[in-house]
């Protein structure tokens, strides 16, 4: 069943409710519901990890935590699955939301280069926010609902096979 292979993946609750960097979220944090394994929570929490990961900000897991903690999806597989934008995808990621909020918007894309400096952000980030924060959302509003559903068919496709399994063994018996 999939809750096993979550639950594999997942770290322990008691960890993160005492870990330091969660304690901003106060008591709800101590809410059952926020560390329940099921198909609807699971779902959820995918969504909310993947739509955060593409929303090119930074606390992306403060974010997740709190809108997983708003939507009562389970908490730690939300913050885990923002880890798919990383220091090896973000450059595929962003540049992907900018051509896609270049198209959506019908402006000319300028060519991308990126400079870490203030100078940069001051006078550069201006001709890209746009196009940027407009293919993130919508990016990260199509791959956290396709996320979402194929969570909700892994999980029920899971079960079915399993109520299968079972019934072929009440047969085998008799």
């Amino acid at each position: 069943m999939p809750k096993r292979i979550f639950q594999k993946l997942l770290p322990d609750p008691a960890i993160i409710k005492n870990n330091k960097s969660f304690q901003v979220l106060g008591e709800h944090i101590h809410s059952p519901n926020l560390w329940h394994l099921n198909r609807k929570s699971t779902s959820k929490a995918v969504f909310i990890g993947i739509f955060c990961a593409f929303l090119p900000i930074p606390l992306q897991m403060l974010l997740a935590a709190a809108l997983a903690i708003f939507y009562t999806a389970n908490l730690p597989l939300s913050t885990v699955v923002v880890w798919i934008s990383n220091p090896l995808t973000y450059a595929p990621m962003y540049y992907s939301c900018y051509k896609v909020g270049s198209i959506l918007l019908g402006e000319s894309e300028a060519s991308f280069h990126i400079e870490l400096s203030f100078d940069w952000l001051i006078h550069e980030f201006p001709n890209y926010w746009k196009p940027l924060f407009t293919g993130s959302l919508i990016l990260g509003i199509f791959c956290g609902s396709s996320g979402y559903f194929f969570t909700q068919m892994y999980w029920r496709s899971a079960v079915l096979k399993k109520w299968q399994a079972r019934s072929e063994r009440r047969k085998n018996k008799s």
